[in-house]
C-alpha cells in the first residue's frame, strides 16, 4: 500500500507497532516491508515514539526522538492496515473511537464479530446464510473432558478443519484427515486461542468475493469472484496467503453461471450487512452440491499484489490506487456523515 498510494493527493505517516506494542515512526519506505518468503518484515524498535491525540478536541499526532517530541501535523484519517488480534478485532478501532480519529474499514463490533469465527457464524445463522456445521470448544472442556470433545467431533465427519476462534491468515489451522491426527490440531489451535472451532469440511470448490461498504445511504457492493484452486497443498494455508508457497491456484474471474454469482454477490453483501461491516471485506465460500456457504468473512483481507481481495476489485475494473482512494473517501464520508 505505501507502494501504491497517490503521493499527489496523500501525506503518509507511517506508523508501525513493534511486537512489544510500540507505537514508532517507520520509514515511508516500501522495500523495507515487501514480503520476502526467506525473512518475514518486520517493525523494528527504533526508538521514536507516536503519540496519539490526548482528546477528542484534536487531530495532533507527535513523535518523540530523540529526546525531542514535535508535530506530524493533524490526521485526516487512519488505515489500520493490520491483521489478527488487537488490529482486526476492534481493539484499536476501539482507540481510535476514543479519540475521535476517523479510520478506514469495520468498527468495533464488526471488526470483533468478523475476528470471532464462532460468533460470526452465530450470527450468519440467525440471518437465515448458510455456514458449515461446527462445534465449538472451550480450553476448560478440552482439558476436564477429552473424550466427550472428540465424541462429539467425530459427529461432523471427516475431513474436519480445527481453528483457533480468534485469529487470522490461517495461523493454527489444521486440516484433520484421520481421527488421530485430532488431539494435535486441537492443542495447535489451543497455542493461539482459548476457544476453538472443530468444522466439518465441506466438499466443493472454494470461491471469494470482495465486498466494499457503500457511502451512507448507499448499498454495499461486491466484486467479481475469484476461487482458490488446491493442487499440491492440503488447504490455503499462511505461506500460500502471504509467501506465494507453491500448490494453489488462483483463478479470477471465478468461472461462475451469471446466476451464481449473482447469488455469490447478495450473499456476501447480506453478510457484509448481517455484522454490521463497514469499509472492506472478503467473505470466503463454500459452492457446494446444495448451493453456497459461507466460509468467513474478513474484516481486514489481505492487501498484498497476491492477495484476492484487491485482484478481485482490479478484475471488476477498480484499479489498485483506485481501490485505495475509493477506501479513504468512504471512510471521510462516513466520518462526516
Amino acid at each position: 500500500m505505501l507502494g501504491a498510494i497517490d503521493r499527489a493527493r496523500y501525506d503518509v505517516i507511517p506508523v508501525g507497532i513493534t511486537r512489544d506494542g510500540a507505537f514508532t515512526l517507520q520509514p515511508d519506505d516500501a522495500a523495507l516491508f515487501a514480503l520476502n518468503a526467506e525473512k518475514l518484515p518486520a517493525v523494528e524498535d527504533n526508538g521514536t515514539r507516536i503519540h496519539w491525540p490526548e482528546s477528542a478536541a484534536t487531530r495532533e499526532l507527535t513523535v518523540t526522538e530523540n529526546g525531542e517530541t514535535r508535530s506530524l501535523g493533524d490526521v485526516d484519517l487512519v488505515f489500520p492496515i493490520l491483521h489478527g488480534p488487537w488490529g482486526e478485532d476492534g481493539t484499536i478501532q476501539g482507540m481510535l473511537e476514543l479519540v475521535d480519529l476517523p479510520y478506514v474499514g469495520s468498527g468495533v463490533l464488526a471488526s470483533s464479530l468478523g475476528m470471532d469465527k464462532h460468533f460470526t457464524k452465530t450470527v450468519l445463522q440467525q440471518a437465515g446464510i448458510p455456514v458449515a456445521p461446527w462445534r465449538t470448544v472451550t480450553a476448560y472442556e478440552w482439558r476436564t473432558d477429552q473424550d466427550a470433545v472428540r465424541a462429539t467431533a467425530t459427529e461432523l465427519g471427516l475431513p474436519a478443519f480445527v481453528k483457533p476462534a480468534r485469529a487470522g491468515s490461517s495461523v493454527g489451522v489444521s486440516k484433520v484427515s484421520d481421527w488421530a491426527q485430532l488431539d494435535a490440531a486441537i492443542e495447535t489451535a489451543f497455542a493461539e486461542d482459548d476457544r476453538v472451532l472443530i468444522e466439518s469440511g465441506l466438499v466443493g470448490r472454494e470461491v471469494e468475493i470482495a465486498v466494499l461498504g457503500g457511502r451512507p445511504g448507499q448499498a454495499t457492493r461486491a466484486s467479481v469472484a475469484g476461487e482458490i484452486v488446491v493442487t499440491g497443498r492440503d488447504f490455503y494455508d499462511f505461506e500460500a496467503k502471504y509467501l506465494d508457497a507453491p500448490g494453489i491456484d488462483l483463478v479470477c474471474p471465478a468461472d461462475l453461471t451469471a446466476e451464481e454469482l449473482a447469488t455469490m454477490q447478495e450473499l456476501g453483501a447480506r453478510a457484509f450487512d448481517a455484522i454490521g461491516g463497514a469499509g472492506l471485506a472478503r467473505v470466503d465460500f463454500f459452492l457446494t452440491a446444495d448451493g453456497f456457504v459461507i466460509n468467513e468473512i474478513n474484516t481486514m483481507p489481505g492487501f498484498t499484489p497476491i492477495s484476492m481481495f484487491p485482484r478481485c476489485w482490479q478484475e471488476s475494473g477498480l484499479s489498485y490506487p483506485a481501490l485505495i482512494d475509493e477506501l479513504i473517501d468512504v471512510a471521510l464520508t462516513r466520518a462526516a456523515a
